[in-house]
Formats: C-alpha cells, sequence, structure tokens
C-alpha cells in the first residue's frame, strides 16, 4: 500500500491544529482567573482596563467578612455605612427612600463599597482618560485587622 503524500501533509495539517487547539484551550485563562482579583474580591465595577461613562458608579465586592474604604485617582473618599444611616435616627418605613450622602457607600449586608459620582462630591464626575481605583480591606472580625490593597485601572470617554 503506497501512502499518497498529499494525504500525509493534509493528516499531519489537522493533528497539528487539533494539538494546537486543546493546548490553547488548556492554557487560556478565563473568567475569575483572567480578572486576577484577590480572593477576597468576587468582583469590581468597572473592570480592569473597561471603559465607563463619567457619571458610572464604581463598585466593589468582597466576599462576607470583608470592610474596605475607597480611593479614586489617589483621593481617599469619605465611607459611610448604610448601617449607621438607618440606626442614626428613625427607622425608615418599608419602601421609604433614604438619601444618600455623596460619599463612598459601605453596605454590611452585602458586603460591597461603592461610590457615585455627583455634586458636592469629593469628585463630582470622571473626567476623560485613565483613572485608578483602589481598595483598602480587611476582615472585619479578625484579631490582626491586616489591611491588604488592591488597584486597578479603568478609563472613561
Amino acid at each position: 500500500m503506497k501512502l499518497d503524500p498529499k494525504l500525509l501533509l493534509a493528516s499531519m495539517g489537522i493533528s497539528a491544529g487539533i494539538v494546537l487547539f486543546v493546548m490553547g484551550l488548556n492554557t487560556g485563562l478565563t473568567g475569575r482567573d483572567a480578572t486576577n482579583l484577590p480572593d477576597a474580591i468576587e468582583n469590581i465595577s468597572p473592570g480592569q482596563g473597561e471603559r465607563v461613562l463619567r457619571q458610572s458608579q464604581i463598585i466593589v465586592d468582597f466576599i462576607d467578612g470583608y470592610e474596605a474604604t475607597m480611593f479614586i485617582d489617589g483621593i481617599e473618599l469619605p465611607t459611610t455605612r448604610l448601617d449607621e444611616l438607618v440606626t442614626s435616627g428613625t427607622v425608615p418605613a418599608p419602601g421609604a427612600q433614604i438619601d444618600l450622602p455623596p460619599t463612598a457607600i459601605y453596605d454590611p449586608g452585602n458586603f460591597t463599597i461603592s461610590y457615585l459620582p455627583q455634586a458636592g462630591a469629593p469628585i463630582e464626575e470622571l473626567k476623560q482618560g485613565e483613572h485608578t481605583g483602589k481598595v483598602k480591606f480587611w476582615l472585619t472580625n479578625q484579631a490582626d485587622n491586616k489591611v491588604r490593597v488592591y488597584t486597578w485601572k479603568f478609563y472613561t470617554d
């Protein structure tokens, strides 16, 4: 039986393509691995390298048990805890609106810290270009309260 050189070459090419495809699947980073987030952070918005609008909200979502402070472009944002707003005065009626101050808002029920640029806030709008977000975070009920830092960049149009 004589081998056809064209058929042999085509078979080798297909085999090499399959091997490269499988190697690509095994080495590609997707999902959580691609974000390079610390284990304590579930999600950030805007994400690393994302483009957003000037009035976009910045949110960092932690796993249970973490508190944080937020910095945007080197400016430490004052933080208001949602539970302090509710306990500082009368308890709002179900469905009632709460006026939030123009600060970073920490929600201890969801372990999130967020910031919305607005009038009267330390950063009223995100100027066009590159921005650096940073959070300092720590476990709430840990004896050593070791503070960790995560920094990322995002862009506004």
